[in-house]
């Protein structure tokens, strides 16, 4: 008899905790239409430049909130960094020469850092697609909105991370 009577206490303590747990979880629900992220918007862009002799590098990574910028050079154990704020009216003003159809044409050209030059990488995130571009400056034809893009950014940025 003892076995029925721990089963019934188990069943108890099933229904009484665990049911109820199950029935409470949500499914998955449908993303709300007003807030799903547009698959054509930049969400994210980095523009570094590394390499040279000593190890050169200048990091900068925006989103549509903020700003970081770091530097230094790795021969001399030389790093700093900086940090802000944007807003978004800042944030359109930056990606505002960036034609989202144009990104997959921009064409990259072979890295300069194994003759100790020095690398200018872009990177450039949308919900759907990550572009990534090495030296694309050789791109004239394409180049120009990479180009507007630092031009803003220099406006923001304090003059040693320009």
């Amino acid at each position: 008899m003892m076995p029925a009577i721990k089963n019934t206490h188990l069943k108890i303590l099933f229904s009484m905790f665990l049911l109820p747990a199950f029935f409470s979880c949500d499914g998955k629900k449908e993303p709300d239409p007003n807030t799903r992220p547009n698959s054509n918007e930049i969400t994210f862009i980095s523009l570094s430049n590394i390499g040279g002799e000593q190890g050169d590098y200048k990091i900068i990574k925006v989103t549509k909130d903020s700003i970081h910028a770091e530097q230094g050079v790795a021969d001399r154990r030389t790093h700093k960094e900086w940090h802000s704020a944007i807003s978004p009216q800042t944030w359109k003003n930056l990606i505002s020469p960036i034609k989202i159809k144009d990104l997959d044409e921009i064409q990259s050209s072979p890295s300069k850092q194994s003759v100790d030059g020095i690398d200018e990488t872009f990177q450039i995130r949308t919900p759907k697609k990550s572009h990534i571009y090495v030296n694309s400056y050789a791109d004239t034809l394409r180049y120009g909105q990479l180009k507007q893009f630092k031009e803003q950014l220099n406006l923001i940025l304090p003059t040693e991370y320009q």
